[in-house]
């Protein structure tokens, strides 16, 4: 699909919104709506198929190895342009291990990314070797003859002087429409200048075409000069790491320091000439962190995650239609709509997608049918005052709509931030859970709506029943508060006493550094027999987990850092009857996991900071605190029972607990939303009165989207393998422990907070009325009868 239709059709798009938007409930704004989804649905299909040429898969699915090196500041300060530079001469070095589409990428200021498809585990040392060297640029002069020894030496007429070699020159042809040249060249063995002294080096377009411009330092411009006033007519090799880049005829005598190459260069050539010329790879490198995964382990991993994803919205698609019945297969259209919608934008945007990208995609099923609860269940109370069918699906969706806003606008705030701040893997679940936010807020207040008001407006649709399982009750919700946050705070205690004890213990080896080697088996595997194997190279006492997955069975071994290799070796030459075959290695820098500990607290201080804004332009400032407070009360269990439970805190945990995070203020806010509405409504009773009955006004709703959003979890728990165990559990726990916050800890920190500003129920209603939903922004409370 070429840009320019894809810019017409998005063109289209944005105005056909601007439109449905402008209109009012009608005919024509129904027409727009059908016209916007269409158009979308077969867009996003047209993007997606075939699936497998079009969506790009991460390493950790379709198998390869990751490095991330680290350009080491000696006298010179890294500049953005070296950075540049060394990811060329990076390139280069890559091409050699051949594979598909290998990605090379700065990150940062002073770190480059390489990612190399389906390398094979016996070459990871190699490839380590190559990427972590240091580059060698020399200047060697070309035997001064012009070529006629290596003719004679060519037609066995010569030998090759001792200090000479033969090389091979590849280089373009002054026409561009003929393939490459291969020049052999007689070029002495030893270096007559070296690469060291090149200060800078850049290229521009002049007279003559592209030409590279070159300066030296002091000793450098008088070695030049010296070379080129004797070997004036001759040519000079320009070399790094062995290969030939130039080989460029020496005109004049050359001082100053000052050097112009010029030939039949392209522009991509000539800046490919400069960069080799002033080669930053001449800094030492590090390896900070290395991860590979065999395409096996890939392979098995997101088969287990189709088939929880499978699972999961089946089970989600038959308990919704089953219990809302005609609207719930509205909301199931709207889910399947949405997803297209998601896949359609991975794929458009051609974001790489990730094992947790896919678990983002799973939970948005769950997240996704929130919008149609939060409808449905209004939608049965106004036919419950004997509203008309037609009037109560309108003011259903507009006393609706101020609940979906918010609660969606604050779940996504912590997924931007998390995409801003984080890196690999969880970067590719903000982009999913994201992406799935924008397309719930479409398929449920567009889609969904305009689907259902069509059956209404039609007549097509006289009746609408849904199941109640979930009965309104006069719960005291709020005087129990008090007794929920002991035991909340019991919790905390001991899952922080834990945290202590444990220790190091507590994080995985993204944030401790070291090594993580993974071994499958086909049999069952000896746990004490690894142990034993460990103990003759004195590792005896280190981490050993086991899992299965996809009828193998799995071992994972940690170590300090640059001990993989040994421990690898030293089992696989132990145990050769487990028939061990190695599925995946990491390797990261203390100083990485360091900074990842930083910058994983930085997202989340940054995502509450967002949400303390957002909540209190929205709300007021005691909202504000509530939410926050059960936020951290949500992660802060979470860490301590992954840390009573002997659980590592790993990167991909990071995303899980800023996901929690989202979720936790998602559920608060419809709970807070429907408190603002009953404060703000004049309702007669105590504030504590009308905070107990709002919640209980919304228990069914927050249990009924509890569950629907575990479920598509639990299927990733138990089908999704060990590679997102962890991860699905942190959210299963999450979920659970952010439905009880937003009933027992965010409103009782709401009422006892207003009561200790000495506030009344009409200075908290004052408030928040004069921040109720302003015009432009959404609906405010249906006023028909």
């Amino acid at each position: 699909m070429s840009p320019g239709f894809t810019f017409f059709i998005g063109l289209v798009l944005l105005v056909l919104f601007g439109w449905y938007f402008a209109t009012d409930y009608g005919v024509r704004k129904r027409l727009l709506a059908t016209l916007l989804m269409a158009l979308l649905v077969a867009f996003s299909i047209a993007t997606i198929w075939p699936p497998e040429k079009k969506i790009a898969l991460g390493l950790d699915i379709k198998g390869g190895t990751s490095f991330l090196i680290r350009l080491q500041q000696t006298d010179k300060p890294i500049t953005p342009g070296m950075l540049d530079q060394a990811v060329e001469v990076i390139r280069k070095r890559v091409d050699y291990f051949g594979g598909g589409e290998p990605i090379i990428s700065p990150v940062g200021k002073d770190r480059i990314l390489v990612q190399i498809p389906g390398l094979d585990t016996a070459k990871i040392q190699e490839a380590r070797d190559q990427l972590s060297r240091v580059a060698k640029l020399e200047f060697r002069l070309v035997y001064p003859d012009n070529g006629e020894r290596l003719q004679q030496i060519q037609q066995s007429k010569a030998v090759i002087p001792p200090e000479y070699r033969v090389e091979d020159y590849k280089h373009a042809d002054s026409d561009p429409n003929k393939p490459p040249i291969d020049e052999k060249l007689l070029v002495k063995k030893k270096a007559d200048l070296g690469g060291d002294h090149v200060s800078s080096s850049n290229a521009y377009f002049g007279n003559e075409g592209w030409t590279v411009q070159l300066n030296f330092d002091g000793e450098g411009a008088k070695k030049f000069g010296q070379i080129t006033e004797q070997f004036k007519g001759h040519r000079f090799a320009i070399v790094l790491d062995g290969i030939i880049q130039s080989a460029p005829v020496i005109r004049d005598a050359i001082y100053g320091g000052n050097a112009q190459i010029t030939g039949s260069f392209t522009e991509k050539e000539a800046r490919g000439l400069a960069s080799v010329l002033e080669n930053p790879l001449q800094v030492p490198v590090s390896i900070e962190e290395e991860r590979s995964v065999s395409p096996t382990l890939g392979a098995d991993s997101i088969r287990a995650s189709v088939l929880a994803g499978l699972v999961g919205l089946a089970i989600t698609l038959v308990c919704v239609a089953i219990y809302y019945r005609l609207v719930g297969l509205i909301a199931c259209l709207a889910l399947l709509i949405n997803i297209i919608l998601l896949m359609g934008a991975l794929t458009m945007f051609r974001f790489v997608l990730t094992l947790p990208g896919i678990a983002g995609i799973i939970l948005t099923i769950g997240l996704a049918v929130d919008a149609s609860v939060l409808v449905y269940e209004r939608l049965r109370e106004e036919m419950a005052l004997g509203k008309s069918l037609k009037v109560a699906v309108r003011a259903a969706y507009e006393k609706a709509f101020s609940s979906i806003f918010d609660a969606n606008v604050t779940t996504l705030i912590t997924a931007v931030i998390l995409f801003w701040k984080a890196s690999g893997p969880v970067k590719g679940f903000a982009i999913s859970l994201t992406l799935g936010i924008l397309a719930s807020l479409f398929t449920a207040l567009i889609v969904g709506r305009n689907v259902l008001e069509w059956f209404v407006d039609s007549g097509r649709v006289k009746k609408i029943s849904m199941l109640h399982l979930i009965s309104s009750h006069n719960i005291n919700f709020l005087g129990k508060g008090f007794l929920a946050c002991m035991c909340s705070l019991a919790l905390i205690i001991a899952g922080a006493t834990s945290f202590y004890m444990r220790g190091d213990k507590n994080f995985g080896v993204d944030f401790r550094g070291g090594d993580l080697v993974t071994l499958s088996s086909p049999q069952t595997i000896d746990v004490g027999q690894v142990r034993g194997a460990l103990a003759q190279i004195g590792l005896a006492d280190e981490s050993i987990q086991e899992s299965a997955q996809g009828g193998k069975n799995y071992i994972t071994i940690r170590t300090a850092l640059k001990t993989g290799d040994m421990v690898e070796k030293q089992v696989l030459a132990s145990m050769p009857n487990a028939h061990f075959k190695v599925e995946g290695s990491d390797r990261v820098g203390a100083l990485v996991g360091g900074e990842l500990a930083r910058s994983s607290l930085l997202a989340l201080g940054l995502g509450i900071l967002g949400i303390l804004i957002f909540v209190t332009l929205r709300f007021e400032l005691a909202f504000a605190v509530g939410a926050i407070v059960a936020l951290l009360h949500d992660v802060l269990i979470t860490v301590g029972m992954f840390s009573l439970l002997h659980r590592e805190l790993t990167l991909t945990m990071v995303g899980a607990v800023l996901t929690i995070a989202g979720y936790s203020i998602n559920d608060t806010i419809v709970v807070y939303d429907r408190i603002r509405e009953g404060l703000a409504s004049g309702r007669k009773g105590s504030i504590e009165q009308i905070m107990n009955e709002s919640i209980n006004q919304t228990l069914s709703r927050t249990i009924l989207t509890s569950t629907v959003t575990l479920i598509p979890i639990l299927c990733l728990f138990l089908f999704g393998g060990a590679v997102l165990r962890d991860f699905s559990l942190a959210i299963i726990i999450g979920v659970v422990v952010g439905t009880y916050s937003s009933i027992f800890i965010a409103s009782p920190i709401v009422l006892w907070w207003t009561r200790a500003r000495g506030g009344s129920k009409t200075t908290l209603a004052r408030e928040i009325t004069s921040k109720q939903t302003k015009p432009g922004i959404g609906p405010g409370p249906a006023t028909a009868t």
